[in-house]
């Protein structure tokens, strides 16, 4: 449980950080409920990972564009997370079904979801969902080789991309980190975005997950147009105007209760 409020703790620091642009260790012991020096340790060990700059008393922001580890992210938007797995669990089709999965924090909340389907195969690049379904008896796992990406826990590159051009899915399950009518599909990562556009091209039908967050967001690397994309699951504290144009491009958008 230590390790899972720590994880919790640093994930509330940088979301604060990102937010107000400068935070105080005082005010974050305070809020807490550890010393100033356990708060010390964990703007240490973010500083360390260049994902904020230490000050005398706190930290501050660094260039809002860049990514966090998916093991930070897990507790951004964790119950909007949750919803949008639910919900695109329900979307996806019963029966037998060969679906692909990113990586990502809401397709391996998902994973944990489909761990009990007994007719499914999983074709991913995630080391970190394979991980959640390998040891699943009655669901058959395919995973991409690759060279791992660590702040996704994907497997990417042309090994990735080799495999996945030998396979075909019915069902895509994509995780990114924008979506928007203009820019589509877009990551933080040029070689990541590479092996998933691979993945989508390979599937007969493409489900986006994404919070509310990415909606209307556009990162560096294009995955692929918003015309590949069939459906996406998102969450009411997406923009509406961006939600209304992705409509418009003829994606059906699902947003949760």
């Amino acid at each position: 449980m230590g390790s899972r409020r720590r994880a919790d703790r640093v994930s509330a620091i940088l979301e604060r950080v990102s937010g107000d642009g400068t935070i105080d260790v005082g005010e974050l012991a305070l809020r807490f409920g550890v010393s100033a020096a356990t708060i010390r340790r964990d703007l240490q060990a973010l500083e360390d990972q260049k994902l904020l700059s230490r000050t005398h008393g706190g930290a501050v922001a660094l260039d809002a564009s860049s990514e966090l580890p998916v093991r930070y992210r897990v507790g951004h938007h964790r119950e909007a997370k949750t919803a949008i797995a639910r919900k695109a669990a329900a979307l996806l089709p019963k029966g037998p079904l060969t679906l692909g999965m990113t990586g990502g924090t809401t397709t391996h909340l998902l994973a944990r979801l489909l761990a009990e389907r007994v007719d499914l195969t999983v074709v991913t690049n995630a080391v970190n969902i394979a991980a959640e379904l390998a040891l699943r008896p009655r669901l058959k796992l395919i995973m991409t080789g690759g060279v791992t990406r660590t702040q996704s826990y994907e497997l990417v590159g042309p090994i990735a991309d080799r495999t996945l051009t030998g396979l075909n899915m019915q069902v895509a399950v994509v995780g990114v980190d924008g979506v928007s009518a203009r820019g589509g599909l877009t990551t933080h990562d040029e070689i990541e975005a590479h092996t998933n556009a691979t993945m989508i091209r390979r599937a007969d039908r493409v489900l986006v997950v994404a919070d509310g967050s990415k909606i209307g967001r556009n990162c560096l690397a294009a995955i692929c147009p918003i015309t590949d994309v069939a459906a996406l699951v998102t969450d009411p504290t997406a923009d509406p105007a961006g939600v209304a144009a992705i409509r418009e491009a003829g994606v059906e958008v699902v947003v949760t209760d």
